[in-house]
């Protein structure tokens, strides 16, 4: 599979912030946006935001999809920028995505484009239309407090200088995040709750996955899949071996089952070597009819007979590590912690 890296990013270059879903016009996330950008131009980088990310005249979106569309498109395939941050994540930035050019993305030179969430709808299409590597990781607003290893992470990925990621050893339950605009120098993740890897089949203590990263908000996936933007059938045609990530926001257990079938029987893990899943946002700790945040995915993709790691760092639910999506990896896991080694130049 022929994935092309954009190049590393370095002090003194401009990084444009586009709001292809929700932009930074209310709190916290207009005083998050100017702490970030004042942060990173404090290292030496130069911060260019878009219009859109001003706006708030759409509905459920930024502004009018065409026009945020228009502006994603200009700043990927400007020579005026080495890369993009999206403002933030949302709810409807299919509709962005339904009026995007690949055939022009493709065609323009690769550089990083970095959020999670909604912004699945462009990475997805960005690594399996234009084979081109995206980072899943935070927008700009998630670096509007003190940062700490997640977000050093993930200015590392767009550096080109880390190859390695771990997990955490605790997470934050969402009801603790906080949406305090002071002191956001000294304000940190409130981590209580010890972490704890499920690995199936359950009698693994152990697991070892390569593979390339594909994946994303099951949100999004399942909302994607037989769109004219699913070009899953054709990139597995190309690839060996597919590491899943998979992460949910707002589904509940059943809604979770029925996205991990659709994909299933759409076709999408026909290559895939292992699954990555990580904590869900709506779902954590609830069961409805039965169905958890486990079995939801297990009971479904036990037929594969392939690694599962589940609760993993990745996703709505703090902290995450940034996923490199597109690039080559090798994961290991035990029930204490995973280990993302990238396998690029």
């Amino acid at each position: 599979m022929n994935i092309r890296i954009p190049p590393s990013i370095k002090k003194g270059c401009t990084i444009s912030v586009t709001a292809p879903s929700f932009g930074c016009t209310t709190e916290p996330y207009t005083s998050r946006f100017n702490f970030a950008k004042k942060k990173f131009e404090s290292l030496g980088y130069k911060i260019f935001a878009g219009e859109t990310v001003f706006k708030s005249d759409g509905k459920g979106i930024s502004t009018n999809p065409k026009k945020a569309a228009k502006e994603l498109e200009e700043f990927y395939c400007s020579d005026e920028n080495s890369a993009v941050i999206s403002a933030g994540g949302g709810e409807m930035m299919c509709e962005t995505a339904g009026f995007i050019d690949f055939e022009k993305i493709s065609d323009a030179k690769p550089k990083w484009f970095m959020g999670y969430s909604d912004n699945t709808n462009f990475i997805f299409p960005l690594v399996t239309k234009c084979k081109v590597a995206a980072i899943y990781g935070p927008t700009i607003t998630g670096f509007g407090k003190k940062w700490q290893t997640p977000e050093l992470y993930s200015l590392g990925l767009l550096e080109g200088n880390v190859k390695e990621v771990s997990g955490f050893e605790k997470f934050q339950l969402p009801q603790n995040d906080s949406d305090s605009t002071e002191n956001l120098e000294n304000l940190t993740y409130n981590l209580t709750e010890k972490k704890v890897l499920k690995i199936f089949p359950e009698k693994s203590d152990s697991v070892k996955i390569e593979g390339i990263f594909l994946g994303g908000c099951l949100d999004v996936l399942a909302n994607l899949c037989g769109t004219k933007l699913d070009s899953v059938k054709e990139f597995n045609l190309g690839a060996e071996k597919i590491i899943w990530i998979l992460e949910s926001c707002d589904g509940n257990p059943t809604e979770i089952r029925r996205q991990v079938w659709h994909l299933k029987n759409a076709g999408w893990f026909e290559k895939a070597s292992g699954f990555i899943i990580g904590r869900p946002l709506a779902s954590l700790g609830k069961e409805i009819f039965g169905i958890n945040q486990y079995n939801a995915v297990t009971d479904i993709l036990s037929e594969f007979n392939l690694p599962i790691i589940m609760d993993a760092d990745i996703g709505h639910v703090d902290p995450a590590v940034p996923v490199a999506m597109g690039i080559s990896a090798e994961v290991f896991s035990d029930k204490n912690n995973f280990t993302i080694k990238y396998k690029w130049n």
